[in-house]
């Protein structure tokens, strides 16, 4: 269960790092798309580099925290473990929709309603 429960913090790393330092056309499939996000190019860029920054530093914290709470039930039951790899899973999702307002905010502070750099 340690497997499945670092894979979503990994993810996290790997698309934070992409989105900082390989980041996509503006596009319609995949990247940080709100409508903000898709004012314009600089605005996309901003969003998506600063929504990557955030999910590699909860990466790197979700990576940290579930190793240590599964390493504390490695000898448990298999009923304990696969509870505890439940709830860390859903723990893990919330830092994915969580960043969702620091980026909103970062945009608004940074861009006016059109997408002008304040």
């Amino acid at each position: 269960m340690l497997g499945i429960d670092i894979l979503i913090p990994l993810l996290m790393m790997l698309f934070g790092w992409l989105l900082k330092h390989k980041t996509p056309r503006k596009n319609a499939i995949y990247g940080y798309r709100t409508s903000m996000s898709m004012k314009n190019n600089d605005t996309w860029v901003f969003a998506n580099r600063y929504c990557g920054k955030l999910w590699i530093k909860c990466g790197l914290i979700l990576l940290f925290i579930s190793v240590i709470l599964m390493l504390t039930v490695i000898e448990a039951s298999s009923d304990t473990v696969d509870i505890m790899a439940t709830i860390m899973c859903l723990i893990q999702l919330i830092p994915l929709v969580g960043t969702i307002y620091p980026v909103e905010k970062a945009l608004k502070n940074n861009f006016d309603e059109k997408g002008n750099r304040k």
